[in-house]
Formats: C-alpha cells, structure tokens, sequence
C-alpha cells in the first residue's frame, strides 16, 4: 500500500505537474472570476520561473550529496559490494534490444570497476521495479544484458530482483547475503541518495560502507548562479524534493532511525 501511495502522490504533487495545472486552471477561471483567475495564473507561472531558473535544486542537493565523502580505502579487505538499481531503462532496453541507462549509469561504471579491483567480494545487485505497472523488462535484467560491455561474467554478480524501494533493497539483501558480523560490504547508489540509503541498510541490521556517485553538483550551491533552462532547474528541483520528501517519510514510518543519516561516529 506504502509504494503504491508513493508513486500516486508524486503524480500529482511534483512542483512541474501542480505548478502547470495551477497555471491553465487559472487562465481557465479568468473567464468567470478574471481576478482569482490572474492570481493562480500568476502564481503557477512565477513559480515555474522560480523553481526553474534559480538555484534552489542545486541548493537542496548539495547537502544530501555532501552527507557522505567519497570512499577511501582504509586497509579493510572488502568482502562484498551492493550496487542499487535506479539507472537502467527495461522500457527502452527491451525495445531497442540493447541496454540503456538514465544518468545515474555511474552506479553500473562503479559495479564493474569495483569487481575488478576487489576481485574476491562477492557482487550484488539489488532491484526490481519501481515502476506500478510491470515493465516489459526488469532493472536486474537489463544489468546483465550490460555485464559484458563492463567486462563481468554473469556468475560473477548476485541479482536481488524482487525490490521496488530503498527500503526493500535492504531487507532483501540482507536476506540473500546473510553477512557475516565484521564484514566490510560497499553500497553504491547515488550520492544525494546515499543518506536514505545506508539509514535503510542500518535499519535492516547490514552495516555498510557508502561508496557515493552519480553526484549531481560540484559541492557549490551557487546562490546567484541560474540555470540555463527551467527544465534543467526544474529536474534539480524535484530530484532533490523527493529525496528530502523520501527521507521524511521514511524516518516517520520507521524505516531509518535518523532524519538525515550520515557517517557513524568512530
């Protein structure tokens, strides 16, 4: 019911979608009550200009992206690696016959570096769908339609397939890996998704080390520069709205244990 709720609310609750309904329903209203119709209009339409010109996507993400450092080695050996879904495209990859990513493709980059690098860790990549209606494809089978172009034998990688959210990624992990006390297991995901998800991983009892990519920003939040398009500041704005909505919900209904999990004290 949970994932379900999710996926509806954010139909009609991202700030593209509401601010352009609050436009036309205010245009549409001018006809009969012209000053409450020229408000909404006005109010959609600023607010779009906003939202997609100034930098408050940039602003918003860079603290979710700056909550984790990038990974140092720290003489460890590491005994696994779990990589999450989120890039890949099943709609496009079974149509076209060939693998293909959204931006987050530097998870995928990550998997194949760190298996070689790390040539003893087990692998595990962990998603399913978080799509309602079930694709024609899933997230774990376009990977290993990929495995070859990033030089890994497909028996190399462990695929959890079953998972629709961060939450799911690791409960289902968990089970499937069954770590062992002590051992040092990567997560790559994201690095403006890291905080929900290693929160999860804590949450689910798997202690993990975050290994943060796909970052977005360059760590400055640029409070006078725009963006070149209210598209491009747009899709900052809503990538880090539902992260920051994502992390709410998730600390209220108990999945993490913090409103903003980071690294733990040592």
């Amino acid at each position: 019911m949970f994932f379900y709720a999710s996926k509806i609310f954010w139909l009609v609750a991202a700030p593209s979608t509401l601010l352009t309904l609050l436009t036309l329903a205010g245009l549409a209203l001018t006809l009969h009550w012209p000053r409450l119709g020229l408000t909404l209009a006005t109010v959609g339409a600023v607010g779009l200009l906003l939202i997609g010109l100034g930098p408050f996507g940039r602003m918003m993400l860079v603290p979710l992206e700056g909550r984790f450092p990038s990974y140092v080695e720290d003489g460890r050996p590491v005994d696994g690696i779990i990589v999450l879904g989120g890039s890949e495209l099943p709609g496009i990859s079974a149509a076209r016959g060939q693998p293909s990513f959204q931006e987050a493709a530097e998870r995928i980059l990550a998997m194949g570096e760190l298996a070689r690098r790390y040539p003893q860790a087990r692998v595990v990549f962990s998603g399913g769908s978080g799509l309602m209606k079930r694709p024609p494809m899933e997230e774990a089978n376009v990977v290993r339609m990929v495995l070859p172009q990033i030089g890994l034998a497909p028996d190399r990688v462990t695929f959890e397939d079953a998972s629709r959210n961060t939450a799911e990624n690791a409960r289902f992990s968990k089970t499937l890996v069954n770590p062992a006390p002590g051992e040092k297991w990567l997560l790559v995901t994201s690095a403006y998704h890291m905080p929900r998800a290693v929160g999860c991983f804590r949450a689910a009892g798997f202690p993990v080390a975050a290994y943060p990519v796909d970052f977005r920003t360059t760590g400055n939040p640029g409070y006078f520069r725009l963006f070149g398009s209210v598209a491009e500041g747009m899709s900052f704005f809503e990538l880090a709205l539902r992260e920051w909505v994502g992390l709410a919900v998730y600390y209220f209904t108990g999945r993490i244990d913090s409103p903003l999990p980071g690294p733990e004290a040592r």
